[in-house]
């Protein structure tokens, strides 16, 4: 039975073949044009290289290539048929490989195989092309992730009768800027409540949209805190346990804008998804202190301060390393007394963070639990306590602690107590500091940290690894997280790792700076999923190349809204078809937050009935991207949703 299909589909070929006038080989077209998740598309090999080899039958001819994969072919209309045999590798080599394959000609499918296995024979593909003249191959990771998912080609070939298909680049699709600018008068933005404990210092900048100047007042503000009127930034110290209701207003000569405010003064911290920028993606091992100070300035001048972003945070290689290629990296990693050393591009510790703080912002930090950092700089290992207080004395509002080298410690014991203890060693010593310091868990998912996170002192933790490596996966990252959403609640956040948009440094290679590769829906969407999920919102991307597109993304003040909501819910994932999905997020307010996906190549209709959100009667819908009123729906939305695109609507019942 084993070599029955092969049989059949090598019979149907010949035939075929000799109804058409020419046979054009798939690995003959140019295979640069072929996008997937690893390595490098192979002529007549599988991606390891070896021959193709699918249910132990060997094939000469073919392409081999890794989910996710997709090629576009320009076939002019002058193909009659595309016949292969398709399936997984013999060298994948695990039965993690799983992989599906669709076949669309002009945006329709035409064939698409079963899910395919380790072992199992390949499938004959047979599709009739005639009148076609654009014709899509696409490989999926059958939703489980793109591991050991060796695809073949098999004997893949077209029978042609007129011009010769070739392979192109993705259609190319414009860029629409969809959110409008804001307008001269002032809107207050960014959440509506805020954390932080008694006695320590307090600083938040209120965040607002609108031509300056503009004037700022506070009514109730508790004793303690001093407004900025001009700058709307609040200093002092935080006020004694307990709610306090505040009433924040900005005027300016266009008109006013108020919100009422809670400062929950206690133990809780980041009881919204932190929100700023980290300098891992662009810079990498180059950072500066001068980087960090050109952030802060850009975070206010662009306007992202406005929406509310706020932390400006140095990731790794701001320490002293035992080597590396830059000297001025290079030195002893503690002093006499046991203090860390910051490198040379880094002089002046206190004074960066007091830089970033007298533009209301806030200043992270990054180290590591083990001997050395990610990168080979110095670590915290031994040295939990102290380090933690220098942190504090430096200035520093947030943490970042990377797992890194702490396997050499453990001798890569991965249960759940020794997994928790460096993370809960360290918050211990964060909470004693006089000062808030928010503590990011970067752990890259371990032992389900989502479930212990908070115990440890944790606010936000990473939920799976870095999502530099897979920007053409933010849809089933962003599902994979969403499977967390039980665990997020103020003060706790599932982290799927950064907003990697605009010009970022290239996580493949070496970090050369480069465009991002997803298109402007692709953009929207990953920024829509983000937000639906109430993931922390950290750009990390070249703060000085922030382009238009860049920041209509980044700064929609609305779609920030439903991340900053106050009830701290993630959206719940509904299916709605093989390749689309919905997401629906309760808000503090009573309505939902509802985004339509579309993971497919072609556009796709999507819609969602009232009744399966758990609403009844007539709704409101908003269109958050373009900030315009859609309209009174009975019982249902739907919206063409583009290729790689999202949605994003908000639904409040209609009166």
């Amino acid at each position: 039975m084993k070599q029955l299909w092969w049989w059949i589909g090598w019979v149907g070929m010949c035939v075929a073949a000799a109804q058409a006038g020419e046979v054009v080989w798939l690995s003959t077209l140019d295979l640069t044009k072929m996008r997937q998740g690893w390595g490098q598309p192979q002529v007549d090999r599988a991606i390891r290289e070896g021959p193709l080899s699918v249910g132990g039958h060997r094939f000469d001819r073919g392409v081999g290539t890794h989910a996710k994969s997709v090629l576009w072919v320009d076939l002019e209309g002058g193909t009659e048929r595309f016949l292969a045999q398709f399936g997984v590798d013999d060298a994948a080599g695990n039965p993690k490989a799983s992989i599906t394959a669709q076949v669309l000609g002009d945006g329709r499918v035409l064939w698409r195989s079963p899910v395919m296995r380790p072992g199992q024979p390949a499938v004959p593909v047979d599709v009739v092309l005639r009148g076609v003249r654009m014709l899509t191959l696409l490989v999926g990771d059958a939703g489980d992730g793109i591991e050991y998912d060796h695809a073949d080609w098999a004997e893949a070939r077209f029978l042609v009768s007129g011009a010769a298909p070739r392979a192109v680049d993705p259609p190319a699709e414009e860029v629409v800027l969809l959110t409008p600018p804001p307008g001269p008068a002032p809107r207050i933005n960014g959440a509506r409540v805020y954390g932080c404990r008694p006695g320590n210092p307090f600083l938040y900048r209120i965040p607002a949209t609108g031509k300056r100047p503009m004037q700022f007042s506070a009514g109730g503000l508790p004793k303690g805190l001093q407004l900025d009127p001009e700058t709307g930034i609040l200093t002092g110290v935080a006020p004694a346990r307990g709610e306090h209701r505040v009433t924040i207003e900005a005027a300016n000569a266009w008109g006013k804008d108020r919100i009422r405010f809670r400062i929950v003064s206690g133990e809780l911290l980041a009881l919204t998804p932190p929100m700023g920028w980290n300098h891992w993606y662009m810079h990498y091992d180059r950072v500066t202190d001068a980087m960090l100070r050109d952030a802060a300035d850009v975070m206010v001048a662009s306007g992202m301060a406005d929406v509310g972003y706020a932390y400006v945070n140095i990731d790794d290689c701001w320490m002293n390393a035992p080597k590396q290629s830059d000297p001025l990296r290079v030195g002893p990693l503690r002093d006499d007394r046991g203090n860390l050393i910051p490198n040379r591009h880094f002089p002046d510790m206190k004074a960066l963070t007091d830089y970033i703080h007298a533009r209301g912002l806030k200043a992270g930090i990054y180290t590591s639990p083990g001997p050395l950092t990610c990168a080979g700089f110095a670590g915290s290992h031994g040295h939990e306590a102290q380090d933690a207080r220098q942190f504090a004395e430096w200035g520093f509002d947030f943490l970042k602690y990377d797992w890194c080298s702490y396997d050499r410690v453990v001798k890569g014991d991965h249960s759940v107590p020794t997994l928790q203890m460096p993370y809960r060693q360290m918050g211990e010593q964060l909470r004693q500091q006089p000062r808030d310091i928010v503590f990011n868990l970067c752990q890259y998912g371990m032992g389900n940290v989502w479930e212990w996170g908070a115990a440890v002192g944790g606010h936000c933790w990473r939920t799976a690894g870095d999502l530099g490596f897979e920007l053409d996966r933010i849809f089933e990252v962003a599902l994979k997280n969403a499977e967390h959403r039980a665990f997020s609640r103020p003060g706790s956040w599932n982290d799927p790792d950064y907003i990697q948009i605009g010009r970022i440094g290239n996580a493949r290679g070496s970090g050369e700076p480069m465009a991002c590769p997803l298109s402007a829906p692709e953009q929207y969407a990953f920024m829509s999923l983000w937000c639906l999920m109430a993931a922390p919102l950290v750009y990390s991307g070249d703060m000085n190349h922030l382009d238009a597109l860049t920041l209509n993304v980044l700064c929609n003040a609305e779609v920030i809204e439903v991340d900053q909501d106050a009830l701290g819910e993630s959206a719940e994932v509904l299916p709605a078809g093989e390749e689309t999905f919905v997401m629906v997020k309760r808000l503090e307010d009573g309505s939902r937050a509802v985004g339509l996906f579309n993971r497919s190549e072609v556009e796709q209709l999507v819609s969602v009935r009232w009744a399966d959100l758990g609403l009844k009667g007539p709704q409101r819908v908003r269109d958050l991207w373009r900030q315009q009123e859609l309209g009174r729906f009975a019982s249902e939305y739907g919206a063409r949703v583009p290729r790689h695109g999202g949605v994003l609507v908000r639904v409040w019942r209609s009166r």
